[in-house]
């Protein structure tokens, strides 16, 4: 029997998944606030030990070299596969992009294939059983779209600096990303009014307000530091116009909201139209709908004209494992994928 980790190390999660004999037993999102000190990865993986410990093989992808704690990409790379080396032995095997996986030796000669290259490993699983499709990956920070024609991922960039300019990476996330980020007006009781360009509010706050429940998957603090209550979010909403929120009515909060995720999904939206428009997919070819997102991925395919598949579905995930295995694709990948 053999039994598999799949880890995803960012900069704000570490992301676990666990397979025996190529099917999924678990899956589990730590929270990792990397940009704070390599110490709150030890803390995240001894919250994780349990789950990882009896793994024959500990599969690793990161984008947490992306992390302000370190001074440049590389180095960030170099001195992860080396905190995790350390975790794991010689049962770490690292994702090294379009070199697929590799021992710590192979990372370190190529930490330019390691670093931000988990979207890989997204496509590569569902390339096993789609010739052609769409992978749109909408997490908690960012939204990778990964083309997949003839049973392999195909993007155009292998590198954020590329993928920001392709469409392939949209810059926008599901709970994280500050509202100030998103657009610069919303309407509100008949008015375009412009907004504080100030870190207030963030996604979250916008989707608590239309009533989506974010207690599972949004485990970081709020702007303000304060609760994650409807009208603790509006209160900090209402400050990016300049307001308080007795200043209007829920009804009028939940305009705002709702014009600001619609903007956000506009984003997403156009990335997904500039790789669609260079891909050469099959007109049927499917959105593969993946991260904590998945939802709003769902009414973007639906834009497009286009079925949807949860990314759960093809990974095999029982229903109780469905959720948090679209939430986690890539670690869920590397827990599926050989290597």
């Amino acid at each position: 029997m053999t039994t598999r980790a799949g880890l995803d190390v960012g900069g704000a999660h570490l992301k676990v998944a666990m397979s025996k004999n190529g099917k999924l037993t678990a899956v589990q999102q730590f929270r990792c606030r990397l940009w704070m000190g390599l110490e709150k990865l030890d803390f995240a993986l001894q919250k994780a030990a349990a789950l990882i410990g009896g793994a024959d093989q500990v599969s690793i992808t990161m984008t947490g070299e992306l992390s302000d704690v370190f001074p440049n990409r590389i180095t960030g790379v170099e001195t992860l596969v080396t905190r995790l080396e350390r975790e794991f032995g010689p049962k770490a095997r690292f994702w090294i992009g379009p070199r697929g996986m590799g021992s710590s030796a192979d990372a370190r000669a190529h930490p330019r294939d390691v670093g931000s290259t988990n979207f890989l490993a997204t496509a590569a699983l569902a390339a096993r059983t789609h010739a052609d499709a769409l992978v749109i990956d909408f997490g908690s920070t960012t939204t990778d779209i990964i083309p997949v024609r003839g049973g392999k991922a195909v993007p155009i960039g292998l590198t954020d600096a590329v993928r920001q300019s392709t469409g392939e990476l949209v810059y926008t996330g599901f709970t994280r990303t500050a509202v100030m980020g998103v657009t610069t007006r919303a309407p509100f009781q008949g008015q375009w009014v412009t907004f504080a360009r100030e870190y207030l509010s963030t996604m979250a706050d916008v989707r608590r307000i239309l009533g989506v429940d974010l207690a599972i998957v949004d485990q970081h603090a709020t702007a303000d530091g304060q609760d994650k209550s409807i009208a603790s979010s509006t209160v900090r909403l209402a400050r990016m116009l300049g307001r308080d929120a007795d200043e209007g009515t829920l009804t009028d909060w939940q305009t705002v909201a709702a014009y600001i995720r619609e903007i956000q999904l506009r984003s997403i939206h156009d990335g997904a139209l500039q790789v669609l428009s260079r891909a050469n997919l099959s007109g049927n070819a499917p959105i593969i709908a993946a991260g904590i997102g998945a939802a709003d991925v769902a009414v973007i395919a639906d834009r497009l004209g286009r079925p949807v598949i949860p990314f759960a579905e093809l990974a095999g995930a029982p229903p109780e494992l469905a959720a948090w295995a679209t939430a986690c694709a890539p670690a869920v990948a590397l827990a599926l994928l050989d290597g």
